[in-house]
């Protein structure tokens, strides 16, 4: 009999109950009384939700992040919180966002640093060591949670991250050895194993995805002894990893001395018959059958065909879940009524990938004809999506195959482009500009919902929208930007509403995803091949530009973040999709250009996290991606100044591809790392213009002139001050003009103090 589990339920509830819950606490309006109380209510229904499977995960929901509950589990927080007054909920959200609740400016702290959870578009907080680290276990959480699940009589497996994950997600603060600390570690993490052993629990969960990255014999060896040192704990204990092949690591992996290993059969298929061979024959086998990051309907019946030989071998030895946490997925498709029916039949959100598991081990279990007609409408599902002509158009397909390297490739080098575009705009040293939106009010939403619904007529959209542009550019002409912005009041999302206007797209009502925090995404559905039937951009641009003297970007996400940003397509390379969105962006580029804008944007925020997580694969992803921006970006003329900007990631060891994509200016996140990423530029030469961000505007907290010229000089240590500019690090959309306009003062007013001594 195959076993039922899942690694993680999404958090956010099917409606964002928790995002409002959330930021009603932090501006007051909510106690947190009423904000546990909203995390009671979603646990309670996720776990009746998941109530099917014969193991429910207990711990994967957070009110910020699971890697920030694991350092407040492990007492380990930095010591700028330590102190301060309120709750640890409130310091909880000091080291997530800077601030918590009505919190004056003696009680912001610098917010964490916060970067991508592997290679997805979540975000966490990561974890500060230093040499004199200590840690103390405080289970509380953890433990009330559990606590909560056994009053509805949930069959419970917690979730915890592992200690070599945990260190190896970090960052070490004064050069420390990370693996150093290990030794202080392993005891906490004995101590709460023995703790939930007191509670009752027969498995555990503990997370090792970093074994499925290329690891050193250094990291191997701290894996042997951790798990060699956690072994005698008398609870069973699930190592899971997922997001990619074990490799060089897959030999190490089953030999651990745990109880059972979760792998992901959906990256990495072919190693299970392999692992089945290594494993040895007391430990039980989960297999993540289920892709836990993509919405496409599995095929059950290959699945099965696949499945059952493996299932006759391992017996009860056989555990069944999704790939990983369902955290990357939206809650539930049933709530989606105006979603195409006939792409709405090839889906499976997170409460129907559980159906999914529900039907294959019934068919392990039972016998096929025990789910004979769940099967058979899967099947005709699956053979739909394959024989419909609207996911094929080969026009398309004509014009990618036209590709030629000419296309990627600019008239002349960067110094002879940034000698005429000097020319051309005359802007001062260190110029100043923002990265794209303002803050998104909610009168800027209302009238984006109420023109969707029918309600708002297009005259009156447009006018409202005009304003709201027209504002943007007369407070960026009051701070005495250089490069100004029409601020995006159009704009819901920085790919849904390039998707919208994309053939080959879908949207849903209520598909949202957790980016970080009370962070929420909607991410597209690509589901065929893409084409621009229209422009998409120029109208709004051309009008923004119409009302001042001083040059204004146009604003687009590049091909590489619309793809990584939406729910991809599973039946073609990435590869080949990307390059369908190059040439529709491209096209949108040309047009802007002929439209007399002379600086255009192109963010690639999401370039970073589309890498293999083993660098051995990485080349081959970045051939492709770079080409991707290259023919998107470079069919214009040396005039036009191209721009791109990349948000929270980590940089320093692909800068080498980044200045190949040839962008004039590149904008790039800095400042909650403290010009870290600068340190990429102490071995290479970085050819162009550059903008390190020197504004956290996911904090709340409002920089110091002071403080943003600290920034900038230490940027000047390593690039010219001629090729520097100064912005935030990522667009402003989440922000209030509160906070907006006396930030951007402070960045305006230190531009031109840095100015006195160019």
């Amino acid at each position: 009999m195959a076993t039922t589990h899942n690694l993680g339920f999404p958090r956010i509830g099917a409606k964002r109950e928790l995002k409002f819950a959330q930021e009603g606490y932090w501006k007051g309006q909510l106690s947190e009384q009423e904000l546990q109380h909203t995390g009671e209510t979603l646990r309670a229904r996720h776990w009746q939700a998941q109530n099917q499977l014969d193991w429910v995960p207990v711990g994967d929901f957070s009110f910020y992040d699971q890697v920030l509950d694991t350092s407040f589990t492990l007492g380990h927080i930095p010591s700028r919180v330590k102190g301060l007054t309120g709750s640890t909920l409130d310091n909880y959200f000091r080291i997530a966002r800077g601030r918590s609740g009505n919190d004056s400016d003696c009680q912001s702290v610098h917010a964490g640093e916060m970067t991508k959870w592997f290679d997805t578009n979540y975000h966490y907080i990561v974890p500060e060591f230093s040499t004199d680290d200590s840690f103390t276990l405080n289970p509380e959480r953890l433990l009330a949670q559990l606590a909560e699940a056994r009053q509805q009589n949930i069959n419970a497996k917690p979730v915890i991250v592992g200690p070599i994950t945990y260190l190896w997600l970090g960052k070490s603060k004064d050069d420390n050895d990370r693996l150093a600390l290990l030794d202080k570690l392993l005891p906490v993490y004995s101590e709460l194993l023995q703790v939930l052993a007191g509670e009752g629990i027969e498995w555990l969960q503990i997370d090792e995805p970093v074994l499925v990255t290329e690891l050193d014999s250094h990291w191997q060896h701290a894996l042997n002894v951790a798990y060699h040192t956690l072994k005698s704990a008398p609870v069973k204990l699930l190592l899971a990893t997922y997001f990619g092949e074990l490799a060089d690591n897959l030999k190490l992996t089953c030999e651990l001395p745990v109880a059972g290993i979760h792998v992901d059969a959906i990256s990495a298929p072919a190693e299970v018959e392999k692992i089945i061979d290594w494993l040895p024959s007391h430990k039980i086998l989960s297999l993540g059958i289920i892709n836990g990051r993509n919405i496409w309907k599995t095929d059950l019946n290959a699945t099965l065909d696949w499945l059952e030989p493996f299932a006759a071998k391992l017996g009860e030895r056989l555990w069944l879940a999704p790939s990983c946490s369902l955290l990357h997925v939206p809650v539930d498709l049933a709530a989606e009524q105006a979603l195409d029916p006939e792409v709405k039949n090839w889906l499976a959100f997170a409460t129907q990938k559980l159906d999914e598991l529900r039907i294959v081990a019934t068919a392990l279990n039972e016998g096929r004809s025990a789910v004979a007609a769940e099967l058979a409408a899967n099947a005709k599902a699956v053979a739909a999506r394959k024989q419909s002509d609207r996911v094929n158009n080969q026009a398309v397909r004509a014009r990618v195959a036209s590709i030629n390297k000419t296309l990627g490739e600019r008239q002349n080098s960067y110094a002879v482009r940034a000698q005429k575009q000097r020319l051309r705009f005359n802007l001062p040293a260190y110029p100043t500009t923002t990265i794209g939106s303002f803050p998104q009010t909610l009168d800027i939403r209302q009238t984006r919902r109420q023109f969707k619904s029918g309600e708002l007529p297009l005259d009156d959209y447009q006018t409202r929208i005009k304003a709201e542009i027209k504002r943007s550019v007369r407070e960026q002409e009051a701070l005495e930007l250089d490069v100004l912005v029409h601020g995006e009041a159009e704009r819901n999302d920085m790919v849904e509403y390039f998707g919208e206007q994309l053939e080959g797209y879908v949207f849903s009502q209520y598909g949202w995803v957790q980016s970080y925090g009370s962070r929420c995404v909607k991410p597209p559905i690509l589901f065929g091949d893409i084409s621009r039937p229209n422009a998409m951009t120029v109208a709004w641009t051309q009008y923004a530009q119409s009302l001042t003297d001083k040059p204004l970007k146009g604003m687009l996400t590049g091909p590489v973040t619309i793809l990584n940003w939406s729910f991809v397509r599973d039946d073609q390379p990435r590869a080949e999709t990307c390059k369908q969105l190059a040439l529709a962006i491209r096209d949108e580029v040309q047009d802007l250009e002929h439209a007399g804008v002379g600086i255009i944007q192109i963010d690639e925020a999401a370039l970073r996290e589309g890498l293999p997580l083993r660098k051995s694969q990485w080349q081959g992803y970045l051939d492709w991606a770079i080409e991707c921006f290259r023919i998107t970006a470079n069919g214009v003329s040396d005039e036009t100044q191209i721009h791109t900007h990349m948000c929270y990631s980590e940089f320093n060891d692909i800068i080498e591809s980044i200045a190949h994509m040839d962008a004039d200016v590149i904008t790039i996140e800095t400042s909650r790392s403290n010009m870290e990423l600068l340190d990429a530029f102490d071995h290479f030469n970085y050819p162009n213009d550059i903008g390190p961000g020197v504004y956290d505007i996911h904090s709340p907290n409002i920089p110091s002139q002071a403080h943003i010229i600290n920034l900038m000089s230490k940027a000047g240590e390593r690039i010219p001050t001629e090729r520097l500019w100064v912005n935030p690090d990522c667009g402003l959309k989440t922000r209030q003009w509160s906070e907006v306009l006396p930030a951007l003062k402070n960045m305006v007013s230190a531009a031109k103090t840095l100015r006195l001594s160019a």
